[in-house]
C-alpha cells in the first residue's frame, strides 16, 4: 500500500504494474480497496490502481455525503497518479461515482465497467435510521442483503468488520450519497465504452438496474453472473475478472 496526499487528506491506495491501459477500481459504500484484490491480481501488467476513499480502510479524512463529492476527490487522485485515460471500474456506490465522472469528465476516461450498480440508488429509510441508532444490528441487516448464496462465512465476517470499523458517520454518509444519486435521465450523455456486470442474485441492485443501464448507454454490454449476489467480484472473482478482461483484453507491457 502507498499513500497519496490530496489536499489535507492522506489517501491509501494499491498500485500495480506500469503498462497500458490504466484501470482504476472504486469500491462501494462501506467498502475498501480489498474488494478488488482478486481482479488486481488477475488482470496482467497494465497500470492498476485501487484506493480507499476518504474515511474508509486506511485512508484518512472524512467521508462525503454526495457522489459528486467523492468524484471530485477521484479526479484529483487520477491527476496525482498521472493515470492516462483510465477505465474506471466501480462497484455499487463506486459505479455511481464512475457514472458521475463519465458525465462531468468523460474526456478524461477510457471506459466504464459498472458492477452491481444503477442509475439511481435509493436506500431504505429504515437502514438510514438504524445506522444512527442501532449501528451494529443495522450492519448485520445490511450484510444480509449484500452477500449472495455463494458467500462463505469468512467473507461475510470480513465485510461486517470493515463496515463496523468505518463507523456510522461515514457509512451513513455513503448511503445518503447513494440515496441522493439519480442520473436516470442523463445516461444517453455517456459516450464511453461501457460494460455492465451484475450478479443474478443481487438483492440491492437487482438485474433490472443493470438492464436499464444497458438499454440507455449507447453500445453498453451486459454480463450476468449466476449464483452471485451484490458482492459479485468477491463471490465470483474468476468470472468477474474474466468478464473485465474480455471487455478490453490486457496485454503485457
Amino acid at each position: 500500500m502507498s499513500k497519496v496526499t490530496i489536499g489535507k487528506e492522506e489517501i491509501s491506495c494499491l498500485q500495480k504494474g506500469g503498462g497500458k491501459p490504466s484501470w482504476l477500481f472504486l469500491h462501494g459504500a462501506g467498502g475498501t480497496h480489498r474488494h478488488w484484490g482478486k481482479q488486481i491480481q488477475g488482470l496482467g501488467n497494465a497500470t492498476l490502481a485501487s484506493l480507499d476513499l476518504p474515511g474508509h480502510g486506511r485512508s484518512k479524512g472524512k467521508g462525503r455525503q454526495s457522489i459528486e463529492g467523492y468524484a471530485d476527490l477521484v479526479v484529483e487522485f487520477i491527476d496525482a497518479l498521472a493515470l492516462e485515460s483510465p477505465t474506471v471500474i466501480g462497484h455499487s456506490m463506486g459505479g455511481a461515482i464512475a457514472l458521475d465522472l463519465a458525465l462531468r469528465h468523460g474526456e478524461r476516461l477510457g471506459g466504464l465497467v459498472l458492477v452491481g450498480t444503477g442509475a439511481r440508488l435509493r436506500v431504505m429509510p429504515s437502514l438510514l435510521e438504524g445506522l444512527r441508532g442501532e449501528y451494529e444490528s443495522t450492519v448485520d441487516l445490511l450484510c444480509g442483503y449484500v452477500y449472495g448464496p455463494s458467500a462463505n462465512e469468512e467473507m461475510v465476517r470480513l465485510g461486517r468488520e470493515e463496515m463496523l470499523a468505518i463507523g456510522p458517520e461515514v457509512l451513513t454518509g455513503d448511503l445518503l450519497a447513494c440515496d441522493r444519486f439519480d442520473v436516470m435521465d442523463r445516461l444517453g450523455e455517456v459516450r464511453l465504452p461501457t460494460l455492465v456486470i451484475c450478479g443474478e442474485e443481487d438483492q440491492l441492485t437487482p438485474l433490472k438496474y443493470s438492464q436499464f443501464l444497458v438499454d440507455h448507454i449507447q453500445g453498453a454490454r451486459l454480463v450476468t453472473i449466476p449464483e452471485a449476489g451484490h458482492m459479485v467480484m468477491l463471490e465470483k472473482p474468476q468470472e468477474t475478472t474474466e468478464a473485465i478482461a474480455r471487455f478490453s483484453p490486457l496485454t503485457p507491457s
